[in-house]
């Protein structure tokens, strides 16, 4: 593997832009890289998750749920909940179940109780329909036997109480073994403390990253010239149009426990398509609660879905920021859990927050195309351009057929699902045009 990447101003940053001459196509051991992103496998059990480091806090705190007494509000559909006053802290919530292949028809309904003020929140509604995001069939991550069926996560701010209620939609009951169940089996209640906030992007290092180099929390970002000398670098040739490189927050930057994930990384060939998400984990955060925000997506995708990391390439947050997803080098080729069926050649680029009526900022659809022209751009992809990817199998496409798509994409394009909502869907034409014109086309 050649050397790795160095920003214009001179400054290394290993555990994000090494980027090899040859792309691999298959599964790569971790290389040197893996000096800056040490870890360990998880296995997946949730009776017993990977422990965080001790100077990188945080936990998830799985608890059972029990059949609910009918409540007259909720109409006769069975039902199952929790109620708990005496759990851990934490802040993000979601609800898991044992098969990933198992769809939860029904509603999931949660309050929470803040820490400090003792007061309840009202019911909010979690989007029960993740089963979308994940490894593709037949892929190692998939047939780990650690992947659990899952909802999205919810944020709900820093809590220490709890009341989540399942309602199973009439109708749904199907049959396990020789019993009807409305539900599927094994429903958990995930709680996620995604530790305390990593200090600032470029403030002054503690002791937790004494040994990490100041660049190693961001990449700072480039002018095009500059974006071009480092493509030369590592290829001898830059392709015609290249965007500049954006400001991007690495994983240091937002705290990423490196021990949570698997070792090593995945890639494919090439990035030829993007598919543009919405976390679904609501809007009712700050832009500095952003990195807590990635950090409890992390560690339910790792520790309750059983993923072997954190599903998306690339997050963004209201206010435009760019952050590092799943490990493996930003300008790779690194083979996400983010669009079912498609993860092969293509990265997924999720907007923090939910958008079937909220509309997303300006600030975050720039950044997707700010973010697009430049990845796109290193494989010599024009954003407004149509692309043929190959289904590994979906719900709306067949296992093998070439499915012809827009370069950048909708999650519903490729599967039937609301993601990205339908306010953030409609902006991708705005899109594909802006970061055109960033690769100057």
């Amino acid at each position: 593997m050649r050397g790795f990447l160095a920003s214009s101003i001179g400054v290394t940053c290993a555990a994000a832009l090494a980027l090899p001459l040859t792309l691999p196509a298959a599964a790569a051991p971790a290389t040197a890289m893996a000096s800056a992103q040490a870890a360990q496998p998880t296995s997946g059990a949730r009776s017993a998750p990977p422990a965080a480091a001790p100077d990188l806090p945080g936990s998830t705190e799985s608890l059972p749920l029990a059949p609910a007494t009918r409540d007259r509000t909720l109409g006769a559909a069975p039902e199952q909940g929790l109620t708990r006053a005496d759990v851990h802290r934490f802040s993000l919530v979601g609800v898991t179940w044992t098969d990933p292949d198992t769809e939860l028809r029904g509603r999931v309904q949660v309050r929470t109780r803040a820490t400090g003020t003792g007061e309840w929140s009202g019911w909010q509604d979690v989007d029960t329909h993740n089963e979308d995001h994940g490894a593709d069939p037949g892929t190692a991550e998939r047939d780990s036997g650690h992947v659990h069926g899952s909802t999205a996560p919810l944020w709900v701010g820093d809590s220490d109480g709890v009341d989540v209620r399942v309602r199973a939609d009439p109708g749904a009951t199907r049959t396990v073994g020789n019993q009807p169940s409305p539900l599927p089996t094994g429903l958990h209640l995930e709680l996620v403390d995604p530790g305390a906030e990593p200090p600032a992007a470029g403030a002054r290092p503690t002791a937790r990253r004494a040994a990490l180099p100041l660049a190693a929390t961001e990449l700072p970002a480039l002018s095009r010239e500059a974006t071009e000398r480092e493509a030369v670098t590592m290829y001898g040739r830059a392709q015609p149009y290249i965007g500049p490189r954006p400001r991007i927050i690495t994983r240091s930057g937002w705290g990423a426990d490196e021990k949570l994930r698997e070792k090593g990384f995945v890639y494919t060939k090439k990035v030829k398509a993007a598919f543009v998400h919405h976390t679904a984990s609501g809007n009712n955060y700050s832009c500095s609660q952003a990195p807590s925000v990635i950090r409890g997506i992390y560690r339910y995708h790792v520790e309750s879905s059983g993923w072997r990391d954190i599903g998306y390439n690339f997050l963004v947050d209201k206010c435009g920021t760019i952050y590092e997803g799943r490990a493996g080098g930003v300008a790779k080729p690194v083979m996400g859990a983010h669009t079912l069926g498609f993860n092969t050649d293509s990265m997924g680029i999720a907007v923090l927050g939910t958008f079937g009526t909220a509309k997303p900022s300006s600030a975050a659809v720039t950044a997707i195309a700010r973010l697009a022209a430049w990845k796109l751009g290193l494989y010599g992809v024009n954003p407004r351009g149509k692309t043929y990817l190959k289904s590994g199998g979906g719900n709306l496409y067949r296992k093998g057929k070439n499915v012809r798509l827009n370069v950048i994409s909708g999650h519903r394009d490729g599967f039937a699902t609301e993601c990205p909502g339908r306010q953030l869907y409609g902006k991708l034409g705005s899109a594909r045009s802006t970061s055109a014109r960033f690769q100057g086309r």
